[in-house]
């Protein structure tokens, strides 16, 4: 059965999809067969695994309001294990949509059973906020990873996220567990840069990753080419954070090839 991930943090611009479809490329080249799900509105986890969003028949929007199949929906992207559910901008009046309906919390929970089976690992991209969308993140997830930028502010809204967490757990999702904190877009010349990683760590403990994710040129530019950087510059600093991190995350034993 697959593991489910969920990548989140609703303060924007930490890293959250750039990490979602990083880690999603790298477990597929472990072997673990994987579906990254994009359920962010902006949809740039599919535009930047190489899926033109305006030719996608059926996405998630299609899932979570019409019940359409997810495995129907799953496209193939350019690394042979790794497949995605599409987001388009369809998904930006979900939330509306969805607010009226019963036990709308669970729908991406219920939607995504019956492909468990069929992967190693699912790796959810969240949008950044605490709304809807990301609440069925919550529910579905087994495990979450939290990226943090390392950046003066990066502790702003963490403390209503874990809050958030925590009341899921509580009600919805008793299981769910904080995988990993990954601190991103990493300088380790800036002074303030190296205190935030302590902060962090005195916050979060040893949920923090060892590996820390730099700033790199290579790691911007892939998304734009609509490629993961295991494919775009599999040799630059950025390529081998990922690559790090996804072992490190496979080496906790609950994951990986089936």
């Amino acid at each position: 059965m697959g593991h489910i991930y969920g990548v989140v943090n609703q303060k924007g611009g930490v890293g959250k999809t750039t990490t979602a479809v990083n880690l999603a490329a790298y477990f597929a080249r472990s072997g673990a067969r994987t579906l990254l799900v994009d359920i962010d509105p902006q949809g740039n986890a599919t535009s930047g695994i190489g899926i033109d969003r305006s030719t996608v028949s059926h996405s998630i929007y299609d899932i979570l309001i019409d019940g359409y199949p997810v495995a129907e929906t799953v496209l193939p992207t350019a690394i042979l294990e790794l497949k995605v559910v599409p987001a388009t901008i369809d998904l930006a009046g979900a939330e509306i949509e969805l607010m009226p309906r019963m036990a709308r919390e669970g729908y991406l929970k219920t939607a995504l059973a019956p492909v468990l089976k069929d992967f190693d690992i699912i790796i959810i991209d969240a949008p950044p906020s605490l709304g809807i969308l990301t609440l069925n993140v919550l529910v579905a997830a087994n495990s979450l990873i939290i990226p943090i930028q390392s950046e003066y502010y990066a502790l702003e809204g963490i403390s209503q996220l874990i809050k958030t967490i925590d009341l899921v757990r509580r009600q919805l999702n008793p299981g769910l567990d904080v995988a990993r904190v990954v601190v991103t877009m990493h300088d380790n010349r800036i002074k303030i840069a190296n205190q935030v990683v302590d902060e962090v760590r005195n916050y979060f403990g040893s949920r923090v990753s060892s590996i820390q994710i730099p700033r790199n040129v290579r790691l911007s530019e892939a998304p734009s080419h609509g490629l993961p950087v295991a494919i775009y510059a599999p040799r630059s600093t950025g390529a081998a954070a990922y690559s790090l991190l996804a072992q490190e995350i496979l080496n906790d034993g609950k994951t990986g090839p089936g």
